[in-house]
C-alpha cells in the first residue's frame, strides 16, 4: 500500500513540474524503467532512490514521502 502511494506521489510531483518520466530519470540519474516501476507501484524505492528523485524534483525529501493525503 505504501509503495503504491509513494509511486503516486512521485507521479503527482513529476506532473506538477511538467516532466516526462524520461526527463525525471535523467535529472535523477536513474533509468526510465525505474521511474515507471516506482510510479506504478511495482517496486519499492530505496531511500537513496527517493533522495535522488526529491533532488531532481527540487523538493524536500520529507515532502516526497508525505503520502498522508494521497488517495489510491
Amino acid at each position: 500500500m505504501i509503495t503504491a502511494k509513494i509511486g503516486k506521489k512521485i507521479k503527482l510531483e513529476r506532473n506538477k513540474r511538467d516532466l516526462s518520466q524520461l526527463e525525471l530519470a535523467n535529472k535523477a540519474g536513474l533509468d526510465k524503467n525505474t521511474i515507471w516501476k516506482l510510479e506504478t507501484g511495482q517496486v519499492s524505492p530505496t531511500l537513496d532512490t527517493l533522495e535522488k528523485i526529491a533532488k531532481a524534483l527540487e523538493i524536500d525529501f520529507m515532502t516526497l514521502i508525505d503520502v498522508s493525503k494521497v488517495d489510491l
